[in-house]
């Protein structure tokens, strides 16, 4: 009977709308009813036209159509004359939509998500839209902790058939995490499991991280830090048995309970391996960290896993599969792990693509790839081309993927994908100290010429006690097998007189030839030759140092300079190091032939470690010495400094070691300088690689013989920001260990700009 019923309303329906008429030949068709709908777009969605025979048939499957443009809330048709007139009633359109209330939230960002669900100005009004329009509102603020929120829509007709539709929002208050609960934890405190997890209690820094706010994927993400902690550590039974968040009435409170079950702890009863072992057992057990006896360890199985897999990808076997089977003896506690080893087929590399590199030539590039086309596959290989790519400065980021080639079951192409930075840089150095005053230094330099590699540079420094100008030029693959060629000119003068010194001053000018000789991956040996000529100025108040060397070799010298040297780069990124070291053993001799005779010896290193994800420690060391030989001692303006931002932080440029009677420092023959450094990401902004903080504590000090008493040692901050607009370096340091006469500067930072 309901059936019926309803059959007989549809045909009431049509009955009353269409109505029922003769068959007939249509004459004309007219629209009458729209206001703002143009004519033509009827006749478009109308399934007849003129000269068509017109049948109630038609006549329905025309109303149907109409009605299914959403532009008609009443479509009605009459014949007359044999004329077809279609009569409309259209929707309004929204002429405005206001949002009111919203603070939390922009009406910018509001309206664009009430558009995805179809509301928005100018469009057709449509009732049934509002419902998940005032949905789409709770959502957005829902998402950002805010349950209590509140829509009231107000819909307002306006003049032409249209309407305005209001939004009132009342925000309510952003719900907080007041209590999180772990129930079933016996091994560790509550506390230590919670210090684990991202979410949080209000606390003082949870106003920028919002982790006072639930999220079910950071949620997800603590349960999944909760759960690799036990695992860690033994509980391989260990399981999240459930998660409860409630809310309270108010919503503005929030409490969240994890029920887990730890189970047992585990220990490795054996490691075995099978499956197809290309390489000896022996050497594959010692890339197996886990070890019988030891506690289970879920990391160092994957560990494990991964350094095999690894392992075979260098000798071409791209798509090794190494699978570890557990055999768990509940009774005992124990587990044993099978190893299983699937090498799959060895595969060679297909093509090796590069994208990205719009200003950086092919052939700058390709000289650094270690893997070549056409050989096989070596996973080793293609990271050190990556980090090579990485270590020449030219690009912010490289990416690396092995896609396998369509078609083929042992063929890859290496697709290196690269993202450019600007290369030239233009630096402002700016220093202040009570005897110098402001202190400008600039220099322009361009690490990729013209895209081709070389390197070009030219300073000055405008200081009232040292002006510099120099100009530098480097050829890295001077020799398709790496043979660097660099030419250097410059000029320096050195007028202390302004200062409560002793007076003197000096003019340098001088220039050389360098070549570096790579003699592995990783090391390079560097030699030079150059020719210097030094202006001496001395007066009656001078030195009695100064006045002899004068007098011993005259007020100008000349120095044939000889340089060698031997560089280690062990780094695994410039873009943002985080392990490896670098080391410096370089020397530079006035050679016989010329009138200066001494030599200076510098050894440098750096060295990285990563403490963890986000924290890296770096130790930094520096030692030098310098003498005269046949007879002649060092002269004095060749002395080594200590101080300042490259050395020691906190004291004045220069300024540590022996000084004269004004209490100005001399420099020395012996320089000690050392470092301890904790580099971290900053705050809240953990993948921002731009910007590094780092903890630090300097040492060091300069005499003529080896007087490790007279350490200075600082302590501070330092940022280090590569800006859009050039590198930012600032450090703030506070002197742990100073002498009577030290001159201290706690704030010092430099800054450029790049091109």
């Amino acid at each position: 009977m309901k059936i019926i019923y309803l059959v007989a309303l549809l045909l009431c329906f049509y009955t009353a709308t269409a109505r029922a008429i003769e068959p007939f030949v249509i004459k004309d068709i007219k629209v009458e009813g729209i206001q703002r709908t143009e004519a033509g777009t009827v006749f478009s969605y109308l399934p007849v036209k003129v000269g068509d025979i017109m049948n109630d048939e038609k006549a329905a499957a025309a109303i149907k159509s109409l009605f299914a443009t959403g532009f008609f809330k009443d479509v009605r048709l009459e014949v007359e004359n044999n004329v077809l007139i279609v009569i409309v009633e259209e929707r309004p359109a929204i002429s405005q939509i206001d949002i009111i209330g919203a603070r939390d939230i922009s009406s910018e960002d509001l309206k664009k998500a009430l558009k995805q669900v179809g509301l928005a100005e100018s469009r057709i009004f449509d009732k049934a839209l509002l419902d998940k329009a005032e949905q789409e509102l709770k959502r957005q603020y829902i998402a950002r902790g805010r349950y209590a929120a509140t829509v009231t829509t107000t819909v307002t007709p306006l003049e032409r058939n249209r309407v305005a539709i209001t939004f009132n929002i009342a925000e309510g208050e952003v719900a907080k995490i007041r209590q999180i609960n772990i129930v079933g934890n016996h091994a560790f405190k509550e506390k230590e499991l919670l210090d684990l997890f991202t979410l949080t209690t209000p606390g003082w820094f949870t106003f920028f991280t919002k982790n006072d706010q639930y999220s079910k994927q950071k949620l997800s993400a603590d349960l999944e830090t909760l759960r690799s902690f036990y695992l860690d550590r033994g509980y391989i039974e260990f399981n999240v048995d459930s998660t409860q968040v409630s809310i309270t009435p108010s919503k503005t409170d929030i409490y969240i309970t994890i029920t887990i079950t730890e189970g047992p702890k585990f220990t490795v009863s054996d490691i075995k391996l099978a499956g197809e072992l290309l390489l000896p057992e022996n050497e594959l057990r010692k890339l197996i960290k886990i070890k019988p006896g030891e506690v289970f360890s879920r990391e160092k199985l994957t560990e494990s896993s991964k350094l095999i897999t690894d392992r075979l990808g260098n000798d071409g076997y791209a798509f090794a599969n190494v699978n570890a089977i557990p055999d768990i003896n509940k009774a005992k506690r124990q587990v044993a792990f099978t190893f299983f080893i699937d090498p799959g087929r060895r595969v060679y590399v297909h093509r090796i693509n590069i994208s990205g590199n719009t200003r950086t030539r092919d052939e700058v590039i390709r000289r650094e790839l270690r893997q070549l086309e056409g050989g096989w596959y070596n996973a080793e290989q293609i990271n050190r081309s990556k980090q090579r790519l990485d270590k020449l400065g030219y690009f912010e980021d490289v990416n690396v993927e092995t896609p396998a080639v369509p078609g083929t079951t042992d063929q890859v192409d290496v697709n290196y994908s690269l993202k450019e930075k600007a290369t030239g840089n233009v630096t402002l150095g700016v220093g202040y100290s009570s005897s110098e005053s402001i202190i400008l230094s600039a220099s322009v330099s361009q690490n990729n010429i013209f895209g081709s590699g070389n390197f070009v540079s030219a300073a000055v420094n405008s200081g009232k006690v040292n002006k510099v100008y120099s100009l530098s030029f480097t050829d890295p693959y001077f020799t398709v097998d790496g043979v660097s060629l660099g030419y250097d000119i410059y000029k320096r003068n050195v007028d202390p007189t302004s200062l409560s010194v002793a007076p003197f001053r000096t003019s340098t000018w001088g220039g050389g030839l360098r070549f570096g000789l790579p003699i592995s991956e990783h090391d390079t040996i560097n030699y030079g030759l150059g020719y210097e000529s030094t202006g001496t100025e001395v007066f009656s108040t001078s030195p009695q140092q100064y006045i002899d060397f004068v007098n011993d070799f005259g007020s100008t010298t000349t120095t044939l300079l000889g340089s060698a040297g031997i560089v280690h780069d062990g780094l695994d990124s410039r873009i943002y190091t985080t392990s490896g070291t670098l080391l410096k053993l370089g020397a530079e001799i006035g050679l016989p032939g010329a009138e200066l005779n001494y030599y200076k010896l510098n050894y440098q290193q750096q060295y990285y470690y990563p403490i963890s994800k986000n924290f890296t420690l770096l130790l930094t060391g520096e030692l030098g010495m310098g003498d005269g030989y046949s007879g002649q001692s060092l002269p004095f303006y060749k002395n080594f400094f200590v101080g300042g931002s490259t050395s020691v932080r906190g004291f004045e440029t220069n300024s540590i070691g022996p000084k004269d009677s004004n209490g100005n420092a001399l420099g020395g023959t012996r320089r000690v300088v050392g470092s301890v450094e904790v580099l971290f990401p900053m705050p809240f902004f953990t993948d921002f690689k731009a910007l590094r903080l780092g903890h630090f504590v300097d040492m060091g000090t300069v005499a003529d013989t080896w007087n490790f008493s007279t350490l200075r040692v600082s302590d501070g901050f330092d940022v280090a920001w590569s800006s859009p607009f050039g590198p930012l370096k600032v450090s703030i340091a506070k002197p742990l260990r100073d002498f009577s006469g030290d001159k201290i500067q706690h704030f010092q930072f430099t800054f450029g700009t790049s091109f």
